[in-house]
């Protein structure tokens, strides 16, 4: 798929499959191990997720003190991934600008941690 063509359809129910909740960071760390620039982030998705990590293309938009207290999506039930000696558990949402340049996709008020898109 590219950025000018739409996707192929998918069917409502493998939509629900995918698991999309708001959840709060914690905590932000510089990844250097990272191939490309990247943050480590702790995120509270509420009782029923907890806490978990995401590795974030996000140093050319935000900086560390940005992070913390913002709201934001993530993917919470694909599987871990690992990059060098960290362990993505979900993926944290986001959209390019017009550089490349990934900015989060959040709420604009704010709502309860683990509550799910759909």
């Amino acid at each position: 798929m590219t950025d000018s063509a739409p996707a192929a359809p998918v069917a409502i129910d493998d939509f629900f499959k995918v698991d999309i909740r708001l959840g709060t960071v914690l905590t932000a760390e510089p990844f250097p191990e990272a191939r490309k620039p990247a943050y480590k982030l702790r995120i509270d998705f509420g009782p029923e997720i907890g806490i978990k990590q995401s590795s974030v293309q996000i140093t050319a938009l935000y900086s560390l003190d940005d992070l913390p207290g913002r709201q934001v999506l993530g993917v919470v039930n694909l599987p871990p991934r690992q990059i060098g000696k960290f362990r993505s558990e979900v993926l944290t949402l986001g959209l390019p600008d017009a550089d490349g340049n990934v900015a989060l996709i959040g709420v604009d008020r704010p709502l309860s941690n683990g509550a799910r898109l759909f």
